[in-house]
Formats: structure tokens, C-alpha cells, sequence
């Protein structure tokens, strides 16, 4: 689960100060009030280099690397900015981010966000294990998930899809959130969500929402 907060107040207060902070910082003076249409094309061909580790269609292949298909433009766009100013840090996706303009980040935002999400029914293998599900399932309730990822946790706005994404991206992404490592905008509030959770409880949420 990526840069969310939670129903409850404070969490949410600190979730968007965080937020809006981290990207206000980030961004170049004067880029956050122009409005730029953005070029799906031209993203589909800046996105060639994406490929090799987030998959030709936006569908990973890659251990512990996200999906971007059919991931919210706006979160798509603020995570390259916040990889780009150093607020987010990856030894793979800084250097590459360092490189990309304004325009590059709105076309690849536009482009990946275009593309369709993988299709569970399809492209995962069958459910072994209904009792795992289960568990995620109310572990998703109890978080109160839906409350910011939407009711089929398809994500909005600057909020990310966590429906079928890569289930080791899920467990690997609530560890850090949980660790205190992840950086970014929000992590605020998702440390205080992935804190209490058991090493179970993460194998069990990442797994029910892969299969979404």
C-alpha cells in the first residue's frame, strides 16, 4: 500500500501535511499552477526504458518491483518527482529520475495510467490458499484500506492501486513502511498503519490484495 492514511483523524492530518510538504518542496517553482496537457504517446515512447524491470505493458515481472498499469496519473506523477528531488530514495529509480523533465513526468504519469491492470483471472495462478485470503481480507477492513484506496482498492487521485499488484512488491512495501525506511510523501501515515501489523499479518494483506 502506497502513501495512504488511514479514517482516523490525526493519521489523516499527518498524511496530508506530509503530502502536501513533500510535494511542494519537490516540485519547480511555478510547475504546481501551470496545467500541461499531457502526451500519451510520447509517454508510451519514454517509457521503453521502464520496461526491462516494470514489465511492456506496465504488468511486472520483476521480483519486488511494482506494476505501474492502470496506476492513478497523479500518483504516478508525484512518486517520479519525489524520486527526482531525493524526498523518495532508490538507488535504481534516482539516477533515472534525476533525468526526467516536467513534461516527461506528465507523459509517463498519463501513459502508464492509460494502460489496463492485469487481469487476476488470467494472469495469476489460482488461489491455494482461500484461508490466507480470508485473513488479508479482514486485515484490509481492519486498516481501514478502502477508506483511501476506494472500495476495489483501485486507488485515486494521489492515492495508489494496491489491487493486483505484485504480492512480494506489497509484503516488501509494507516492511519498509513498517521499518521505517520508505521515504516519500505520507509515510506518516502508513507507518502508523503497517506498525502494529504481524509479519503474518503482512504475508496475509499482500496476499489477498494481489489476487484483487
Amino acid at each position: 500500500m502506497h502513501d495512504v492514511a488511514d479514517e482516523r483523524p490525526v493519521g489523516r492530518m499527518k498524511y496530508w501535511r506530509s503530502l502536501s510538504l513533500s510535494f511542494f518542496l519537490a516540485m519547480p517553482i511555478g510547475a504546481a499552477t501551470q496545467s500541461v496537457a499531457a502526451d500519451v504517446d510520447a509517454g508510451k515512447n519514454k517509457a521503453e526504458t521502464c520496461a526491462a524491470c516494470h514489465g511492456d505493458s506496465g504488468v511486472s515481472t520483476t521480483e519486488n518491483t511494482p506494476s505501474l498499469a492502470s496506476q492513478p496519473d497523479q500518483f504516478l506523477q508525484w512518486q517520479l518527482v519525489f524520486f527526482r528531488s531525493g524526498s523518495r530514495k532508490s538507488e535504481i529509480m534516482g539516477p533515472i529520475a534525476e533525468q526526467l523533465s516536467n513534461d516527461d513526468v506528465r507523459d509517463l504519469g498519463a501513459y502508464f495510467a492509460s494502460l489496463k491492470a492485469a487481469d487476476s483471472t488470467t494472469e495469476k495462478a489460482s488461489d491455494d490458499h482461500p484461508d490466507v485470503t480470508d485473513a488479508g481480507k479482514k486485515a484490509a477492513a481492519a486498516g481501514r484500506c478502502a477508506s483511501c484506496h476506494g472500495d476495489n482498492y483501485t486507488g485515486s487521485k494521489a492515492v495508489a492501486r494496491i489491487a493486483g499488484q505484485r504480492e512480494d512488491y506489497l509484503v516488501k512495501a509494507l516492511h519498509d513502511y513498517k521499518a521505517g525506511v520508505r521515504s516519500g510523501g505520507g509515510v506518516a501515515a502508513m507507518a502508523e498503519v503497517a506498525y502494529p501489523l504481524s509479519d503474518q499479518d503482512i504475508a496475509a494483506l499482500a496476499h489477498y490484495l494481489a489476487r484483487l
